[in-house]
C-alpha cells in the first residue's frame, strides 16, 4: 500500500495544461499523460483523474463540477442539520403531549 501524497495546486494545474496543450503531438492521450506524468513526478492515473476532472469543470465532458459536487455536500450537511432539529422538535411535541394527558388525569391536585 502506498502512501497518499498531496500535490500543490499549481503542479496540478501545470501538468493539466500540459496534457491539454500537447496531446495533440502524441499518437493518442494516454502517451501525452505518460510521459508528462513521470516529468512531473506524479502517476499516470493521478494525471489522468486531474484531466479529467478540469474537462468536467471546464464542461468539455459531462459529469458534476467540483462546484456543483461542492453545493451539494453543503446542501447535504444543511439537510441532515434542518432533520435533526425537525426530530428533535417532534420528540418535544410528542413529550408535551404526554405531559398534558398525564396533567388532565390527574385533575386540580397538579395546578
Amino acid at each position: 500500500m502506498t502512501k497518499s501524497k498531496r500535490y500543490p495546486l499549481e503542479v496540478r494545474e501545470r501538468a493539466v495544461r500540459l496534457v491539454l496543450e500537447h496531446r495533440e503531438e502524441y499518437p493518442h492521450e494516454w502517451a501525452a499523460i505518460r510521459s508528462i506524468a513521470g516529468k512531473v513526478g506524479c502517476s499516470e492515473e493521478t494525471l489522468r483523474g486531474w484531466v479529467r476532472r478540469a474537462e468536467v469543470d471546464g464542461g468539455v465532458r459531462p459529469g458534476t463540477s467540483t462546484a456543483e459536487a461542492g453545493r451539494i455536500k453543503e446542501l447535504e450537511r444543511d439537510l441532515r442539520r434542518k432533520e435533526k432539529a425537525l426530530a428533535e422538535t417532534a420528540a418535544l411535541l410528542v413529550l408535551s403531549k404526554k405531559l398534558e394527558a398525564l396533567f388532565q388525569e390527574g385533575g386540580e391536585e397538579w395546578k
